[in-house]
């Protein structure tokens, strides 16, 4: 019974990505009527030149705010995991948390407003812009980021650092040398589930977003508002290769790191 249950839900997440890979190669004009085995919507994909430049913002915003929500929740997983008795944890444990249970509509909406105060305040920045975006995304990916960089933590053994530092390692040469390495694979699984959220959002860019820079996501909506056409599937294709591309060689390097770990702990 409950390998069925994993088998159907499995069918669930992955027989409608299939669904839409085949249906890419569709050589009808008519999305819900098959017509032949065919390229040619990956060619109109390439020569629509909106399609191509949101797909550059969207990596562009996507690589920053991933990057940037990495060192920013590194940094509050470390607290959260280190520093464990200073004063107001609770309040600064539920700030860190807020942008994953709250709903991404009360996130852009209030991103917006605050966007809004400080170019009245302090005329920056000016409009909304792909800086804006990438400061949205990084606002709820660093709270991803936080949550794993905090699991890894807690079960590290921290007798590693205290025999560091008995040998009198100063704490960033520990950190560099010792922590670093440690969560060497919990920064990269942070940096890719920040990477593809903010790759895949819509409803926070949409509030965020100003004339310019539209995300993929936002022209993948506005082309379905108008009628799923065939080149929606190729796009969404390449998006899936993207996505399981970097998810494999995140994979790859996480499974290297931590044969090297366990090879250096043998030796020891």
């Amino acid at each position: 019974m409950i390998r069925l249950l994993a088998i159907l839900g499995f069918a669930l997440l992955y027989v409608p990505l299939a669904v839409l890979i085949i249906y890419s190669f569709n050589a009808s004009q008519l999305v819900s009527v098959w017509g032949g085995w065919s390229t040619r919507w990956y060619g109109e994909l390439w020569s629509n030149d909106a399609v191509l430049d949101a797909a550059l913002v969207s990596l562009q915003v996507a690589v920053l705010s991933a990057s940037i929500g990495t060192i920013f929740g590194t940094l509050i997983g470390y607290i959260l995991s280190r520093f464990g008795g200073f004063r107001l944890r609770m309040l600064f444990t539920a700030m860190t948390t807020a942008p994953i249970v709250m709903p991404e509509v009360v996130t852009g909406l209030s991103l917006l407003l605050l966007f809004i105060s400080m170019e009245q305040l302090f005329g920056w920045p000016q409009g909304r812009s792909v800086t804006t975006i990438v400061i949205a995304h990084a606002t709820f990916g660093m709270a991803f980021v936080a949550v794993v960089i905090q699991a890894r933590l807690a079960g590290f053994d921290r007798s590693i650092e205290e025999a560091a530092r008995d040998l009198g390692a100063r704490p960033v040469r520990i950190f560099m040398g010792i922590t670093l390495p440690v969560i060497a694979p919990a920064l990269i699984s942070g940096w890719l589930l920040a990477f593809t959220l903010s790759l895949d959002d819509l409803v926070i860019a949409s509030f965020v977003s100003g004339q310019g820079s539209s995300t993929l996501p936002m022209v993948i909506y506005s082309k379905v508002r108008l009628g799923v056409s065939p080149d929606v599937n190729a796009l969404g294709t390449l998006v899936i290769l993207v996505v399981a591309t970097g998810l494999i060689l995140g994979a790859l390097i996480m499974s290297r790191a931590e044969a090297r770990r366990r090879r250096s702990q043998d030796r020891s």
